[in-house]
């Protein structure tokens, strides 16, 4: 197998094995189980032709980094825990967004970001990343 091939699918693997949206840092270290010598560089040139193919798609959470999932799900929103920093796709959404818009505002689209502390961090089995600036309103 040719060796792009083999990087392109280990990184594809990576991303259906999770199962939740993952940083290029967290593909990379997936993705190394199976082809050990894979490097960032090629994480992130890779996953810029699977968006470009149309088989990943990026998530853009507010304040940072975009993280990748497959393509193909319907519209969802995300969970991040504050504590590990990780995304997780929330099943569902509570709908119709038109009325939270001001009088006469037109609604295209809504993300919705929940944000708390996932089960592993809420039992103290996670390990901490370094923590991200808060975005909150005051």
């Amino acid at each position: 197998m040719e060796r792009s091939t083999r990087q392109r699918s280990s990184i594809r693997s990576a991303l259906q094995n999770a199962g939740r949206p993952l940083t290029p840092t967290e593909i990379l270290a997936a993705a190394q189980g199976e082809v050990a010598a894979l490097s960032i560089a090629t994480v992130y040139r890779n996953l810029k032709q699977l968006v470009e193919a149309g088989e990943i798609q990026a998530v853009e959470l507010p304040g940072d980094s975009p993280r990748y999932e497959m393509s193909g799900h319907d519209h969802h929103h995300h969970f991040v825990c504050t504590t590990c920093h990780r995304a997780f796709d929330v099943a569902g959404c509570p709908g119709d967004m038109k009325k939270l818009a001001p009088k006469g505002f037109r609604v295209e689209r809504h993300e919705l970001t929940l944000y708390g502390t996932c089960p592993e961090c809420t039992s103290g089995r996670a390990v901490a990343r370094p923590a991200r600036p808060s975005h909150r309103h005051s």
